[in-house]
């Protein structure tokens, strides 16, 4: 019985640990996305399904940013990795 009550837990656990990143919406996008203001209009349709690709630019607070973009099945992005990089100008 012990075991069973465990075993229920567990899996209940490992049920709320499923990454939305891929299949969900992703990141939000900030100011200098590529899909900021909406999907862009040309369709990637040479890039296979699954691809990823990265997209740097500078946000609206001067910050260097790098996104990761994926392409979903319907030919959309979604951001699955954001990461603000350090300013290399401020070090000297």
């Amino acid at each position: 019985m012990r075991f069973i009550a465990i075993s229920i837990l567990c899996v209940g656990l490992l049920a709320g640990c499923t990454s939305s990143t891929v299949q969900g919406e992703g990141l939000s996008p900030i100011p200098g996305s590529i899909i900021y203001k909406g999907q862009p209009h040309s369709r990637l349709t040479r890039s296979p399904v699954g691809s990823t690709f990265p997209h740097g630019f500078t946000d609206e607070w001067g910050r260097r940013v790098e996104e990761t973009y994926i392409i979903r099945p319907d030919r959309t992005l979604a951001i699955v990795n954001r990461q603000y990089l350090p300013d290399v100008s401020r070090n000297n």
